[in-house]
C-alpha cells in the first residue's frame, strides 16, 4: 500500500476543505499550489540554458544542448553535423535522404553511445520522429525510445485512468500500480494502471489495447467496452543524469489521455514484470499525494493526467484560486 504524508509533516496542512452535494471538491489555496507543484515537476527548463535546434530538411525536429550536439558530432562527424557554434544541428549527407537510411545512420550513433554507457535504459522500441503527430505515419526517421530525449524530439504516449465504482456506489476510485523496483526509470514509484509510449506502426487505440493486456491483464473486449479518449496533456522538461554538466536532455512529450471504467469484480494482474502490484485509491488519497512532501508519490508525468481528470469530472470547483493557471499549465509543452 502507499504511504501517507508523515505525521510530522501534516501539522497545519489542510489537504482540502469539503465536498459539496455534487461531490465537487472546494480546494484550499494551498492544495491548488500543490497541484501546480506536481505539474511544474514536468515543466522545468532553466532560464540560463542554451539550446540548439535539431533540423532536418528545413524542419525543426528537436532541441539539444550545445554539449550534446558536440558529443553527437564527435561520435560520428559524417552523420551529425553543425557548421559552427551559431548553427543548427542536422544530419550529414552520409545519413542519406530516406527514412530507412536515416534510421540506420542515427541508430549506429545511438548504439555506440549505448555501448559506451552514455545512453542507458535501452528498450529496443522505435519511436517515429516527426514535427507533429499528423506526420508520424510518414516519419523523417525512427529512433530508439531511450535515445529520443537525447535529440529532444517529440515523444507521444498513452496514459489510462483506470476507474472503478466503490462497493457502496458512492464514489469512483482509481486503480494505481506499483512500478517494479527493477525499472530503469522511477523504480518502485506509483503509476497509472496502464501507460506507455506510442511506438511506430500502431494506432493509438491499438496501442491502448496492447498495453492494457500486457501491463494489467485487461482483456481486449473489456478495454473496448470501457475505454474513452478524453484529450491530451503536454510538457517540456530539461533533465537527465548529466544535466548539471550541460549534457541534460530535453523531454518534449504529448500524452493522449484515456478513461477506462472497469467492472467491480475485475482485478488487474501484473503480466510483464514491470508492475509489483495494483490497488485502488480514493479521491481523498489522490489529493493527499499532491503534497510536495508526500513520501510515496506517483510518477511525475502521471500527475498532470490525473489532475486533468479531476478537472474534467468536476472534482475541482472553477471558483478555486489558480484554476485557470492549472488548466493552462496542463499543456505547457508543444501540443502538435
Amino acid at each position: 500500500m502507499a504511504r501517507k504524508v508523515p505525521s510530522h509533516q501534516q501539522v497545519n496542512v489542510r489537504v482540502y476543505s469539503s465536498f459539496d452535494k455534487h461531490n465537487n471538491i472546494w480546494y484550499e489555496p494551498s492544495l491548488m499550489d500543490h497541484m501546480l507543484f506536481r505539474i511544474n515537476e514536468c515543466n522545468h527548463i532553466p532560464h540560463d540554458i542554451n539550446l540548439v535546434d535539431f533540423v532536418v530538411d528545413g524542419e525543426k525536429l528537436g532541441t539539444v544542448t550545445p554539449k550534446v550536439a558536440e558529443r553527437l558530432c564527435n561520435t560520428s562527424p559524417s552523420i551529425f553535423k553543425r557548421a559552427d557554434s551559431d548553427s543548427n544541428l542536422t544530419l550529414g549527407k552520409s545519413a542519406g535522404s530516406t527514412p530507412e537510411s536515416r534510421t540506420k545512420a542515427v541508430a549506429s550513433v545511438m548504439e555506440e553511445l549505448r555501448d559506451s554507457g552514455y545512453i542507458t535504459g535501452w528498450r529496443d522500441e522505435l519511436y517515429p520522429v516527426a514535427n507533429n503527430f499528423d506526420q508520424v505515419t510518414s516519419p523523417v526517421f525512427l529512433i530508439e525510445r531511450a535515445a529520443a530525449s537525447l535529440l529532444g524530439v517529440l515523444e507521444y504516449g498513452v496514459h489510462i485512468n483506470g476507474l472503478v465504482m466503490s462497493e457502496d456506489n458512492k464514489e469512483v476510485k482509481m486503480w494505481m500500480a506499483r512500478r517494479s523496483k527493477t525499472k530503469s526509470k522511477f523504480p518502485s514509484f506509483l503509476d497509472h494502471i496502464v501507460a506507455g509510449g506510442q511506438p511506430a506502426g500502431l494506432s493509438l487505440i491499438d496501442n491502448v489495447i496492447k498495453e492494457c493486456e500486457e501491463e494489467a491483464g485487461i482483456p481486449e473486449q473489456l478495454t473496448k467496452r470501457g475505454i474513452k479518449p478524453v484529450g491530451v496533456i503536454s510538457y517540456e522538461n530539461y533533465g537527465g543524469r548529466l544535466k548539471d554538466e550541460g549534457e541534460g536532455v530535453m523531454s518534449r512529450v504529448v500524452l493522449f489521455c484515456f478513461d477506462l471504467m472497469l467492472p467491480k469484480d475485475f482485478v488487474p494482474s501484473a503480466n510483464d514484470g514491470e508492475v509489483e502490484n495494483f490497488f485502488t485509491w480514493s479521491l481523498h488519497e489522490i489529493a493527499q499525494s499532491m503534497h510536495p512532501q508526500y513520501d510515496d508519490p506517483i510518477k511525475p508525468n502521471c500527475y498532470p493526467v490525473i489532475i486533468d481528470w479531476m478537472l474534467r469530472e468536476g472534482h475541482i470547483s472553477p471558483d478555486s484560486p489558480k484554476y485557470l493557471e492549472i488548466v493552462r499549465r496542463l499543456r505547457s509543452g508543444p501540443c502538435c
